[in-house]
């Protein structure tokens, strides 16, 4: 889990505007640091299946909201995608 402080420091890097919480860059940056921390779990704890589970649900959610984001604004998804180092 991301503490209160770690979510809200990643918001305030990807928002677009002061009261932006919700955007897909937002959202997107907010699931890839939830899955780096699990993947760092899972490494310490391979038999963990319970969450490699949630971490397969999580790339596939980042997954969809990249798609979403490449089809409606190129620019936005390759700007996120250099910045979060996604490989895209």
């Amino acid at each position: 889990m991301l503490s209160k402080r770690q979510k809200q420091t990643v918001i305030k890097e990807h928002q677009e505007h002061g009261t932006d919480t919700g955007s897909s860059e937002v959202q997107i940056a907010l699931i890839s640091k939830r899955i780096k921390f699990l993947a760092d779990h899972l490494k310490k704890h391979p038999k963990d299946f319970h969450s490699r589970r949630g971490l397969l649900m999580m790339v596939g959610k980042r997954r969809r909201f990249l798609q979403y984001l490449r089809d409606t604004d190129e620019k936005k998804y390759t700007r996120i995608s250099k910045k979060l180092e996604l490989g895209a």
